[in-house]
């Protein structure tokens, strides 16, 4: 029986919660059965228990150390590769160089292709990548003229896997030539487009997430400024939609008044990169965006300053509980609008658990990044609770506070839970279309 890298296998022990999944770099590691004439070991007076970290009742962790480990292990979460139907057509090999390459490489995880991403060093695979491309076995993308290796700027050439290559001299002409390339697997431009700046990261990590799950594109500009290749991509099409991420303080109102001249220009954005994540999870106009202000969703989390996770685990958003990417911006605190943000959609019910809706998270780095008193806080504010009725015939679960709001943006949409779960105060981002 062949055996599998335990790295590349954490994912998919940690979703089904297997608490004796150890690593090795070499392969995986087997427990000896015990000898039954040993003696016994004394126990100990003062046993140490600890939070499960791997999985608890409503999230997943991958635990890995650095971007390129998450990227492996998103991808055999999201493509367990034990059988020819569970295999990627193409896998994207990524330039891990640059945060802006890996964000804008996330939308060939979505339609058609649906290609996961592993990043790479310029001269070769590190060792978790090689490990990961080895089990994912591509079989070859039909819409990639059978490509079963797709590089994003310089990267190794990987055995003899069909590749094909994009290539360009700056992050704004990779977005662009990424744009290019999925075009021509469609056969026709996305009529969406994201544009987020190329200056902070923190701002625009939150597109990986959406690009992933629905294929547009990602575009750069900076904070006064549109680059020529951005320019030239959204010239190409016909008024598209223009949906730019970030405050001003990241993308002046100057070059939002430069994007109307081609396109129709819709800003969406909060005050800090965990406030500005948030808006992009309520937000929705047609079909476009999240629309994440009722209960039963799922969510990835990770830390904003670590702009290649965003990247790394947007496969995690584009399959299974799909879902928002969400900041936090300590190991150990969790800030105040994700908690407000999480009891607004955390799910109830009036008698039966079951009948109702749930949510669940991703929690993308190891215990350094997110601690795991964090990670217990966030599963606590994820769990399904009983409805308490109130006064007046309103509900609210544990913890929550009812509350009116006003819907403050004219193109996002709120939608309404058609079960008994309870949602309260849901507040819509503030949004500007400029027509």
């Amino acid at each position: 029986m062949s055996r599998r890298p335990a790295a590349l296998l954490l994912a998919v022990c940690a979703a089904l919660a297997l608490g004796a999944c150890g690593r090795s770099d070499d392969d995986t590691r087997f427990i000896e059965p015990a000898d039954v004439n040993a003696p016994e070991t004394p126990a100990k007076e003062n046993p140490s228990v600890e939070i499960p970290s791997a999985a608890t009742k409503n999230t997943t962790r991958l635990p890995g150390a650095d971007p390129a480990t998450i990227a492996a292990d998103a991808a055999l979460a999201v493509y367990p590769s034990a059988t020819p139907g569970t295999r990627p057509g193409a896998v994207a090999l990524v330039d891990q160089r640059d945060w802006r390459t890996a964000l804008a490489a996330s939308s060939l995880m979505g339609p058609p292709l649906g290609a996961p991403m592993l990043l790479t060093d310029p001269d070769e695979l590190p060792g978790v990548s090689a490990q990961a491309l080895k089990a994912l076995a591509p079989a070859g993308a039909k819409d990639a003229r059978g490509a079963q290796v797709i590089r994003v700027g310089t990267t190794p050439r990987p055995g003899n896997l069909r590749p094909t290559d994009i290539t360009a001299a700056s992050p704004a002409a990779t977005a662009a030539a990424i744009d290019s390339f999925l075009t021509s697997t469609r056969g026709t431009p996305s009529r969406r487009v994201v544009v987020v700046s190329a200056d902070d990261p923190a701002f625009s990590m939150p597109a990986a997430a959406w690009a992933a799950k629905s294929g547009d594109p990602i575009l750069f500009v900076g904070r006064t400024a549109v680059p020529g290749p951005t320019t030239t991509a959204l010239r190409s099409r016909n008024n598209p939609k223009i949906f730019l991420l970030g405050p001003t303080a990241a993308i002046s109102a100057q070059v939002e008044k430069t994007l109307k001249n081609l396109g129709d220009v819709t800003r969406i954005d909060g005050s800090t990169p965990v406030e500005n994540a948030i808006a992009f999870a309520r937000f929705s106009d047609d079909d476009f965006g999240w629309g994440v202000n009722d209960p039963g969703h799922g969510l990835v989390f990770t830390r904003s300053d670590t702009p290649l996770n965003a990247g790394a685990a947007a496969p995690l958003s584009a399959a299974g509980t799909y879902g928002p990417l969400l900041l936090l911006d300590a190991a150990g605190t969790l800030p105040a609008p994700v908690r407000e943000f999480l009891l607004d959609i955390q799910p109830g019910y009036e008698e039966d658990p079951v009948r109702g809706v749930y949510n669940h998270a991703w929690i993308a780095g190891d215990d350094a990044a997110v601690s795991a008193a964090l990670q217990a806080q966030i599963d606590d504010l994820l769990e399904i609770s009983p409805v308490q009725k109130g006064a007046q015939g309103t509900s609210t679960t544990p913890g929550q506070t009812q509350t009116a709001t006003t819907p403050q943006a004219t193109t996002a949409t709120t939608p309404t839970a058609t079960t008994t779960s309870t949602q309260l105060s849901t507040t819509p981002p503030t949004t500007t279309t400029t027509p």
